[in-house]
Formats: C-alpha cells, sequence, structure tokens
C-alpha cells in the first residue's frame, strides 16, 4: 500500500537542520558513532514527559557513560558494527554506549520535526491518477454520501439482539448487554467453526494478541496449539468477497454496517461461555448473519433513520458541496447504492436537497451489489416517484428518473461509460471496488473514515517518539545480533523486551483489542493488502476532494523496497526525506 508520506519542507527550514537529520539516519543504518549532531547537541527538556522517560525503563540499569566502539565495520548489516578485545563487560558497556547514542540519534530526529505530520483531510494515492482526465464520477450511499453517527450501530445492535431472543430463542440475558463503540475494527477475521474474531496481515498470518473467543483475548499459546501456528491457510480464507463459503471457515468484516455484527458475535459468545452453555459455533454464527440482515432487509433500520434523520446523518453540507463542484464543473454523476429509493431519497433530501436527481444522470437503486457487477441476467425497472416498479423495457437511462437492480454490462452498453474516465467511490473494497477496476478499468475511490483519526494518532507526540525509537531499536537489534557470547545476549534480551513494550503500545494506541485498521506490528494488514490492490486513491471522506482542483494529478511515492532502503537511506527527494525508518514512521501503524 502506497504510505502516508511524511513531508518536510516546512519543516527543515534551514540546512543545518537538514543536516542534523540526514547524519542521524545514516547513524542508524550505517553503524557509526557519529557523536554530536552538527555543531551542537540536542536533547529532551529537563522536563521529561513519564511516557518518554519510559522509552530507556528496562535498559535503566544498563545505562553507562559513553564508551567509545573498538572500531566499526564498514559492512551494512552483515559484519559486526563493533567486537571487544577485552572482557564481557568491556562488551556490555559498548553495547550500551550504542544503545544511548542511537537513542540520542532519534531524539535529534524528533526534535527537528514538528508533531504535525500528515494532513487528516488528504487524499492518498496507490496508482498514479488525474482528475483532469476523469469525466464521469459515480459514487455509493451509505458511508460515501451518506455518514452516519456511532447511534446507528447502536440501533443496528440492539435491534438484532432483541430479534435473536424473541425470533430465535436466545436467552433472555442477553439484553443485558449493550452495544461497545470501541471493541471492534472493520477489516477483522471471524472464524465460524472456532467463534473466534481475528486480525490477519497481509501474509496470512494471525496477529498473536488479537484473537478473541467472546469479550476475552485467548493466549498466544492457546492460538498457536489451535492452528499449529499463527498461518492461517488459503484455502481456509474467506473468499474473495470475504465471505465464508465453499469450504472457507473464515468470515472478513469488510464494510462499517459490521461493526455491530461483530460485536453482537462476541457478545452472544461471552454469554454462552459465562453460562457454562454448550452451542454449535456455525449456528450462532448463521443466527446472527440473519438477525442483522433482518434489520435492513426488513426495512427496520430505514424507518428508524427515516423518522429521525438528523440524529443519524453527519456531514451533510461537506457532501453537497462536493457534488455542487462537480456539477459547475460539467461533470457527469451517478449512484448506484442497494439501498431503497424512500431511505436514499430522504437522505438526500437532508443533505442536498429536494432538487438532489437534477445533479444525477443516472441513479440505481437495490442494485444488489456485488451480483450487479458480475450477473448479466438482471434487467433495469423503472421506479415512478411513488416508488411503484414499472414493467417496460429500458431502452436507455434518462436523467431524473429511478432505476431498480440491473446489471452493470446493460449499465455500460446504455452510457458508453468505460474505461479509466469513470470515478467510482465506495466504502467496501469488496462490494463497491475489487470488479469494477479489476474487470471494467474504472477507476476506485476508497472512503475509509477511520483514516481521519488513525492520522490524528499518529500526529501525537507521543506516536512520532514511539515509532522513531521503535525503528531505531529494531535496526540496533538486527545488527547486534551477531554477538553470542553471554553478557551480550543478556543485553539484546532486555532490549527485546523493550521493543515488545513498544510494539504493544503502538497497537494499543489505536484499539485496545486490535490496533490500527491498516497494520500489525509491521505488516500490513489483510485490509490494507486489498485496499492497495483495488483502490487507485484513498480518502476519509469525500469532503477531501474540496481541497484539490479537478486538474490535480495523484501521485504515488516510490517508497523503497526492503532491498532498496540502504541505496535511499540519506536520498532527498522532491521535499520528502527518504529514510527507512522515517518512511516507515509515516507509515500507519
Amino acid at each position: 500500500m502506497s504510505p502516508l508520506v511524511l513531508c518536510f519542507p516546512s519543516r527543515l527550514r534551514t540546512k543545518e537542520i537538514l543536516q542534523k537529520v540526514l547524519i542521524a539516519c545514516k547513524a542508524f543504518y550505517s553503524g557509526t558513532n557519529i557523536g554530536t549532531c552538527g555543531s551542537r547537541s540536542l536533547s529532551w527538556p529537563k522536563r521529561t514527559p513519564s511516557w518518554r522517560r519510559g522509552f530507556g525503563a528496562l535498559a535503566a540499569t544498563g545505562r553507562v557513560a559513553e564508551v567509545p566502539l573498538i572500531c566499526h565495520s564498514t559492512q551494512h548489516r552483515t559484519a559486526p558494527l563493533c567486537t571487544s578485545s577485552h572482557s564481557g563487560r568491556d562488551m556490555t558497556s559498548s553495547l550500551w554506549a550504542l544503545y544511548n547514542e542511537t537513542k540520542k540519534q532519534t531524539e535529534d530526529v524528533v526534535s527537528s520535526v514538528t508533531c504535525s505530520l500528515l494532513n487528516p483531510d488528504a487524499i492518498f494515492a496507490n496508482n498514479e491518477m488525474s482528475l483532469e482526465d476523469t469525466e464521469i464520477y459515480g459514487f455509493d450511499y451509505d458511508y460515501t454520501l451518506a455518514f452516519y453517527s456511532n447511534r446507528l450501530h447502536t440501533l443496528i445492535f440492539n435491534i438484532a439482539r432483541d430479534i435473536l431472543i424473541e425470533e430465535h430463542r436466545y436467552p433472555e440475558g442477553l439484553r443485558a448487554y449493550e452495544y461497545i463503540p470501541d471493541f471492534a475494527i472493520r477489516g477483522l477475521h471471524y472464524d465460524v467453526q472456532k467463534a473466534l474474531l481475528m486480525k490477519i496481515d497481509a501474509f496470512h498470518y494471525i496477529q498473536l494478541g488479537t484473537v478473541y473467543r467472546g469479550l476475552h483475548p485467548l493466549s498466544d499459546k492457546e492460538v498457536i496449539a489451535m492452528y499449529e501456528g499463527s498461518h492461517v491457510p488459503l484455502e481456509q480464507m474467506s473468499d474473495f468477497y470475504g465471505k465464508s463459503s465453499h469450504g472457507h471457515t473464515m468470515k472478513q468484516f469488510m464494510d462499517i454496517f459490521s461493526l455491530p455484527e461483530m460485536t453482537l458475535l462476541s457478545c452472544v459468545n461471552d454469554y454462552f461461555m459465562k453460562h457454562n452453555i454448550d452451542y454449535e459455533p456455525v449456528h450462532l454464527y448463521k443466527d446472527v448473519k440473519e438477525a442483522i440482515g433482518d434489520v435492513h432487509v426488513k426495512g427496520i433500520m430505514y424507518r428508524a433513520v427515516e423518522a429521525d434523520i438528523e440524529k443519524y446523518i453527519c456531514y451533510g453540507e461537506q457532501t453537497h458541496a462536493v457534488l455542487r463542484k462537480l456539477a459547475e464543473n460539467k461533470k457527469k454523476m451517478f449512484l448506484i447504492t442497494n439501498s431503497p429509493f424512500d431511505f436514499v431519497d430522504r437522505g438526500m433530501n437532508y443533505i442536498v436537497g429536494k432538487d438532489w436527481r437534477d445533479l444525477f444522470d443516472v441513479v440505481i437503486v437495490q442494485a444488489d451489489k456485488p451480483d450487479f457487477f458480475n450477473d448479466k441476467r438482471k434487467p433495469f425497472r423503472r421506479v415512478n416517484h411513488k416508488g411503484v416498479l414499472l414493467w417496460d423495457r429500458i431502452h436507455r437511462l434518462e436523467k431524473g428518473q429511478i432505476y431498480k437492480q440491473g446489471n452493470l454490462y446493460e449499465f455500460l452498453r446504455l452510457t458508453g461509460w468505460r474505461g479509466s474516465k469513470v470515478l467510482y467511490f465506495g466504502d467496501h473494497i469488496y462490494s463497491d471496488l475489487a470488479d469494477l477496476t479489476l474487470k471494467h478499468g474504472w477507476r476506485t475511490g476508497a472512503i475509509i473514515p477511520e483514516l481521519r483519526s488513525e492520522i490524528k494518532i499518529m500526529n501525537t507526540e507521543e506516536y512520532v517518539h514511539l515509532m522513531t525509537w521503535l525503528q531505531g531499536l529494531t535496526g540496533l537489534l538486527e545488527r547486534m545480533q551477531v554477538h553470542r557470547d553471554a553478557e551480550s545476549q543478556m543485553v539484546l534480551k532486555q532490549w527485546i523486551q523493550e521493543r515488545e513494550v513498544m510494539r504493544l503500545r503502538t497497537k494499543n494506541i489505536f484499539n485496545n483489542q486490535f490496533g490500527s485498521l491498516f497494520r500489525t506490528y509491521h505488516n500490513p494488514t489483510y485490509f490494507s493488502r486489498r485496499l492497495s490492490r483495488f483502490a487507485d486513491i484513498y480518502m476519509a471522506s469525500l469532503s477531501c476532494l474540496l481541497n484539490y482542483d479537478l486538474h490535480h494529478t495523484f501521485f504515488p511515492r516510490r517508497n523503497p523496497l526492503q532491498h532498496e532502503a540502504s541505496v535511499w537511506s540519506d536520498q532527498v527527494c522532491a521535499g520528502t526525506l527518504k529514510t527507512p525508518f522515517l518512511t516507515e514512521m509515516a507509515q500507519i501503524k
């Protein structure tokens, strides 16, 4: 995935500061003991925040005065950077000296950079794309044009919970459970047969510490015993659209509406375990899935939102501004949504006004995505202003009319809107974007509301220091592991313990249970992998488009691959500092 890039022009204001940063970067990856940075030494203020002091807590007993290293190797990472011709104690002192020097260089770098590193309202590119070439803009409705408050998740949870009790005869005691807004995150996998919720990375490895049965985590030992390691074989993973079907035992929850479903599954599991109730996990999963589906299919959620729309819909003015901007620039627009017309009409009246249909060249409701993109059999049906389905054959898609179902192949034939001149926005990476980019060459834009809050966390001073020192310490461990004597190994063990503490903190800073949507400890998540493949650009909301003119070209940054990192470590390109540890710091953890 194209990372969020750390741009420096406004932050590195002088040649002296830039030189300090470059020298410090080289220190991390060459292992040289460079002493002070530039003409003067930079250090922390005397009153150091407690979280910053905690960085070296595990190593406090090993801190010593600066001790010169006996020798240095010019080999990068492949040979010892220092050896000891004296006792093990001398080796220990040398290692701690290098630790202290590396940490100081980390502090020097961070002190040269402000903490406002990333813009939460920016658009990020996985693939080069120019808005100047885009003539037609398409949109999903839910969580693309219409954003909802967390109250909607509480509503869905409560209704589905009551359906389980009243229609599926689940225990009355489940009513004691309420929706937990900060429990789950999007993109998690659920093992249907084992009733386990977990986060999996891009390489199909489970992130240990994120496996939950009910509302409680499983120990690493239990997880490894269950899966004979931490890898999930391909045949057990969810299918292309994230579903558990045709022998796949994993279900991936990809859309924002799935947050109440994951929480309800966990709560019911928790109740059964607490009361020692024997149950079949597959039946539980299917019942919860059906209950959540009924909230949508039976129109319960739609009626509740329509009855109190101001309570549930957010950011209406920003969506209206984006649509108005596109209309003023003579762009064609269309809407393809799975939601019913009455629900969309009520929401768009609130967001835009009663004339909202005048903005769109084509409006399609109850499209049944992702089947809409693959099934060639379903014809379009016209819907009149009263919501009545008409029976006439559709020969063209007319502005101002409402159409139901249909399929993309017929849509392409009737409109002629093909290829990269079309840009479609949606929040569901599979149902909204995957088929469009893989089969039809449309440009795709992913709406990821979680991006804004994660970037704000990344911009905090705590996170910047955590990530910078974590990268420095990791590089130090990689280089110093060649020392196999007992004294050195004791030092390295303390470093490893400190690194594990920091890794846990970089997870918990986003979500105590599952961490960031975008990363495990260091690998991209399975969600990130799919995002980078199926979305040309991604952003927190459509309102981000207001920050760009419609001639703008989005360029993905050429971030170094692992084998390129050492080559680029001292390169400054186009105002962006390209160093391995700073690039990592600029990526979503």
